[in-house]
């Protein structure tokens, strides 16, 4: 990726001006440093704000002293450039590897499906400025939720005529959505990034969205064939979509770049709910998983004590015979 080359080239504008980072005055907590996982366990920020305060900086720092490897980071986009490149130089300093950010989401409109020139040309201004934050935190991923499917009703409030009127059938959606995935791949190719395509739960969290199962991400990867498109599979989102967790990992083993956690119900700390993460993560360590798991859910008790025992349930999950 080469970041250091890029905010030598002028990206370091910002923090030249004295523009504060946030670190709020290096108030890092030290504590005894642990044992790192076995795993590249990302939490985000806030995850232990009670615990070091509400400086990110100061958070990376304190997941690493407990043992974590990565760091996720959804919000990086809204970060100046300054905080971009402090995000990406702490976690270079510390050996930590950055996981995503979200580089466009969209959750109501055919943005993908049934796109106009005007969405297009918004979703390549967010995969091109995606470029830049890449190169500044050091990210190698980011997050592509591809918008809804193509649902026009007489009933549903929206100006669907801006996208052509008359609902597409699913094939056509597809294939629109595989044209403009292609469209970014070829920008992201020669910069080695790659956009994780997440599936999402209709039933939960986000009802209408195109891209729902395992399966239909692993046949848009393979249709887009491209190393810079690859799977986000959010366990937590596929064991309400569909379960079957450990077999549909394996199927799509291939084209899978990214992890994210959280159980249910409730989208909490694994050992919160019902999905048993100490075998799921056994059985990605077995397959030679090295990529980041991003802890991309709440913490079931408030507090110190909840981020305590966020710690200490990936600790337990983490405790498999290898």
């Amino acid at each position: 990726m080469n970041r250091r080359q890029f905010i030598k080239d002028g990206a370091v504008v910002a923090a030249a001006s004295g523009f504060a980072l946030n670190s709020a005055s290096g108030a890092h907590h030290a504590s005894q440093k642990r044992t790192p996982f076995k795993l590249k366990y990302a939490p985000h920020p806030g995850h232990f704000k009670h615990t070091v305060g509400e400086a990110v900086i100061d958070q990376i720092k304190y997941a690493h002293d407990n043992g974590f490897t990565a760091w996720e980071f959804n919000g990086l986009p809204r970060e100046t450039t300054a905080m971009q490149e402090k995000v990406g130089s702490t976690l270079d300093d510390l050996g930590m590897t950055m996981g995503v950010f979200v580089a466009y989401g969209n959750f109501t409109d055919p943005v993908f499906t049934r796109t106009t020139d005007d969405a297009r040309d918004e979703v390549i201004k967010h995969i091109k400025e995606a470029v830049g934050i890449a190169k500044r935190a050091n990210a190698k991923w980011f997050t592509v939720v591809p918008g809804s499917v193509d649902q026009q009703s007489a009933t549903s409030g929206q100006d669907w005529n801006k996208y052509g009127g008359g609902r597409l059938s699913e094939g056509y959606q597809t294939a629109n959505a595989i044209d403009l995935l292609r469209r970014c791949s070829e920008i992201l190719e020669p910069h080695e990034l790659t956009m994780v395509l997440e599936p999402l739960n209709w039933h939960s969290n986000h009802g209408g969205v195109f891209l729902q199962y395992s399966d239909q991400a692993y046949a848009l990867c393979k249709a887009v064939n491209s190393p810079s498109c690859k799977i986000l599979f959010d366990i937590y989102h596929q064991q309400i979509t569909e379960g079957n967790l450990i077999p549909n990992i394996d199927m799509c083993w291939d084209e899978i770049a990214y992890f994210q956690s959280g159980d249910n119900p409730g989208r909490k700390e694994p050992t919160s709910g019902e999905i048993n993460y100490k075998n799921v993560f056994k059985h990605l360590h077995k397959k030679g998983w090295d990529g980041v798991i991003g802890m991309e859910h709440g913490i079931s008790v408030g507090g110190k004590a909840g981020e305590a025992r966020l710690i200490e349930a990936y600790r337990e999950v983490d405790d498999f015979e290898i």
